[in-house]
Order: C-alpha cells, then sequence, then structure tokens
C-alpha cells in the first residue's frame, strides 16, 4: 500500500519499520503533512471500501482534478465521486486499491495561504 501511495502521489516514506506491524511513515513532496499506515495485528484492518468517504477521507490540493483520475484510475483506483459545485470547487473521490477514500480538489477560492 506504501508503494502504491509513493508511486502513484508522490509521497515519500520517511521511515518504515519491519512485519509484523510493517509501519510506513509517509510524507507529501513538500514535507509539509503525514500520514502513517501500518497494521497492528491484533487489530483488524477497518472496511474502508464500505464506509462512506465523508466519514474519513485523505484530501489533496490538484491544479487538474481530470488528469488525477485518469492517472489514479489507471493504476487501479476506482471512483466513488465527481461533482463541480455551484461555488467552482471540483471535487473528485477516488477509493485507493485497499479502499481507502482518497479527495482530490481545485478550489475556486483558494483556503490556505500556501495555496
Amino acid at each position: 500500500m506504501a508503494d502504491w501511495w509513493v508511486k502513484n502521489l508522490d509521497m515519500k516514506i520517511k521511515r518504515q519499520g519491519e512485519p509484523p506491524v510493517s509501519m510506513h511513515f509517509l510524507s507529501d513532496d513538500d514535507e509539509d503533512m503525514m500520514i502513517e499506515i501500518y497494521h497492528n495485528p491484533p487489530d483488524a484492518v477497518p472496511d474502508y471500501a464500505s464506509m462512506d468517504p465523508l466519514l474519513l477521507h485523505i484530501a489533496f490540493k490538484v491544479d487538474d482534478v481530470k488528469a488525477m483520475q485518469e492517472k489514479l484510475i489507471a493504476a487501479g483506483a476506482t471512483l466513488h465521486s465527481y461533482q463541480l459545485n455551484p461555488d467552482g470547487d471540483e471535487i473528485l473521490i477516488l477509493r485507493d486499491p485497499w479502499g481507502v477514500p482518497i479527495q482530490f480538489v481545485k478550489r475556486a477560492n483558494v483556503m490556505l495561504s500556501f495555496e
């Protein structure tokens, strides 16, 4: 899973551990954020594919939503939804091959100072 995120979402592995936990700390290309992916054998992995993406998703700002959709679907992601809001925000939600929802947004009006 970490390899897919590195290859397809331009993430970087900052630290990783050995099985059985197999933890991976991944940062974005600019090192502005980090997520951890790991397997904790005593606990079951949540059924992300059955969860509504509004309960949990990881969001990325992108310049070209449709290009990201084409790239990731070719890499094994699946489409959940696409919408162009009346305010001009373009929002795409895909699921990675493990069912984790990933949102890609191009905002009509920036929300963060570094956008």
